[in-house]
């Protein structure tokens, strides 16, 4: 500042040349800028103000001054803003006119105060050489709300405080600096070089031979109604499946950082009055990627319907309207998720697997995060896990995460950063080996379980585990077993009967005799041996007392009477395959064989059915 001073001071021509040869000159001796032979050429600025965050773009014409060639330069800002800087960048032209971006590296400055970053150059500067960089900054939390309170009908005025020069360790011939406002309504603004103001925009400079490390305070009190939304603190949790799928999961604490709200609120003027509560915000647009589905989006009450999902070609868009309009100071609690097909975004070569994907997603425009923590869980088995990121970040200690048929638990990555912007939104990569093999522990565990589960039955089930022993119940178990054999040796006797049927429809056909008489020694052999083990079964029943056995004596009984009338079929198909007795005569007492015979089954499965 103080050299800065000394060159506005009128003097006379030559005395003013000599008073400026010699402040540079001692000027680049005090702070060491010309160690490297560097000066700023040309500076033009644009700070942005029309949001909630100032970004600012800088273009800066290098001037190598030095006798050897410049491979880096160094960025500076000012220490008030250091707690402020949430990103910075540098790029410049390269060989297909496209911007190509330059790596820096925080760094210190020898007895100097404030946030300095090295920058390296993709090819050096040769002595007397040029090369225009362009100088990306964004700073939140900077726009301070004056005054901090306002009604609901006011309008948002903020202040914002900075410089009017550009922080540089390095001397600057000229500068000029261009501030975009959110409106064109200002109440003040610092007057340093006669500036010129038109609609939202205030131009100051040219600013010439400005010393290196200088600082004039920037400020401007306006009109600013742009939503003031600050994300406090967001989880994001992204688990991976090797089954096709990946969910993820956003839990979201957001809170509006403008002017606080002061008197009541009207929900009645809110409604009427377009302008009023012009500040607050109503509702917002969250993008998701393209092949986001099963979205979902609530609250600690549940579902938030007044929300609007709208599926574009590039993206799905969510309008996530809260259950009630923020305003300054006010706050929200929300959680919104949604699944991605794996094939986008996990890659595979043999065990080795690569997921690619997002560290931080579009929340808002402008947005704005104060602390973020992503937890990665990984398949269970996944091991020598390696995180890139495009950033630096804080890595957590590793935890597990147990779900559904896990066993030892799957791994999860922990990353944690404060202050982040749009530029943040830049791809992750996590390399992890993986043993397909395991897929298979899943299905054999679901195989397993149900395996377990039938043999506890079966065993609970057949096993007494009494301590005493039942007399009765051990009766019926009998009983109930004897009585099963009964019905499989009655069922196997009635299809005997159907069997001599088919005997007897064959030899009508075709008057073997032969044939007949085989059939009906065969009913007579394995009836005999039926019945005799089904009389053996029913003195078991009388033995054990139950009255189960007099019913078996009755089927006994129908039963004889149904071989007597299976023999007397097969008589009469003897006379009439002789001719001793008509075909209608035949068929009529045929009828009323079967009728009889039906009618004496019918009887048995009655007794069978009580058994």
């Amino acid at each position: 500042m103080y050299w800065h001073r000394m060159m506005q001071v009128k003097v006379a021509p030559v005395r003013l040349l000599l008073l400026r040869s010699l402040c540079l000159i001692v000027l680049c001796l005090f702070n060491g800028a010309a160690a490297d032979g560097l000066v700023n050429e040309e500076v033009k600025r644009t700070v942005d103000l029309g949001t909630h965050i100032a970004k600012i773009q800088t273009e800066i014409v290098l001037l190598n001054q030095g006798t050897a060639a410049a491979h880096s330069f160094t960025l500076a800002l000012e220490p008030e803003l250091g707690s402020s800087l949430a990103h910075i960048g540098a790029s410049v032209k390269g060989e297909e006119e496209e911007d190509e971006i330059l790596q820096l590296k925080e760094t210190a400055v020898q007895g100097r105060s404030g946030t300095f970053f090295q920058v390296q150059l993709p090819s050096a500067i040769a002595a007397g050489g040029k090369l225009r960089v362009k100088i990306e900054t964004v700073l939140t939390h900077v726009l301070r709300p004056f005054p901090t309170h306002i009604t609901q009908a006011e309008r948002q005025l903020v202040v914002f405080q900075g410089n009017h020069y550009l922080y540089s360790p390095y001397p600057t011939r000229s500068q000029t600096t261009r501030v975009r406002l959110a409106s064109k309504n200002v109440e003040s603004y610092t007057k340093l070089g006669n500036p010129s103001k038109n609609d939202e925009v205030i131009e100051y400079g040219p600013f010439k031979d400005v010393p290196s490390f200088s600082q004039d305070t920037m400020k401007i009190h306006y009109e600013n109604n742009s939503p003031f939304l600050t994300i406090s603190s967001i989880t994001r949790t992204i688990e991976v499946s090797h089954w096709g799928n990946i969910a993820v999961e956003e839990t979201i604490d957001l809170r509006h950082t403008g002017a606080f709200l002061k008197g009541p609120f009207s929900r009645y003027d809110y409604q009427r009055q377009s302008d009023s509560g012009i500040s607050s915000v109503k509702s917002f647009k969250t993008i998701l990627p393209a092949s986001a589905q099963d979205v979902y989006y609530r609250d600690e009450i549940g579902n938030i319907s007044t929300s609007h999902l709208q599926v574009l070609e590039d993206s799905v868009e969510v309008e996530v309207r809260p259950r009630f309009p923020l305003f300054g100071g006010w706050k929200t609690h929300y959680i919104i998720g949604y699944n991605l097909p794996s094939y986008e975004y996990l890659y595979t070569l043999g065990d080795q697997y690569a997921l690619k994907m997002r560290l931080v997603d579009h929340v808002y425009d402008d947005q704005v995060i104060d602390h973020l923590t992503v937890k990665l869980i990984l398949p269970e088995g996944a091991r020598n896990v390696h995180l890139e990121t495009p950033y630096p970040i804080d890595r957590s200690p590793d935890q597990l995460h147990y779900t559904y048929l896990d066993t030892f638990g799957r791994p999860v990555l922990v990353a944690t950063k404060n202050n982040l912007v749009e530029q943040h939104i830049q791809d992750m990569v996590v390399h992890y080996t993986f043993n397909k093999i395991l897929m298979l522990q899943e299905p054999l565990l679901v195989v397993g379980a149900f395996y377990i589960l039938f043999f506890t039955v079966i065993i609970y089930v057949r096993l007494d585990f009494s301590i005493t022993k039942d007399p009765a119940a051990e009766v019926r178990m009998k009983v109930a077993s004897i009585t099963e054999q009964v019905l499989t040796l009655v069922n196997k006797r009635l299809a005997q009967y159907r069997h001599m049927d088919e005997v007897v429809n064959r030899y009508k056909q075709s008057r073997d005799t032969g044939a007949l008489n085989s059939g009906r020694k065969t009913l007579e052999s394995e009836h005999r041996t039926l019945t005799n083990e089904i009389a053996a079964l029913q003195a078991r029943l009388k033995a054990e007392g139950s009255d189960l056995a007099d019913k078996v004596g009755e089927i006994q009984k129908l039963d004889g009477q149904v071989k007597e009338l299976v023999c007397q079929s097969c008589q009469e198909s003897e006379r009439l395959v002789a001719g001793k007795v008509k075909k209608e005569t035949y068929i009529t007492l045929e009828k009323s064989l079967t009728s009889k015979r039906q009618e004496l089954i019918s009887r048995i499965d009655s007794f069978l059915d009580a058994l």
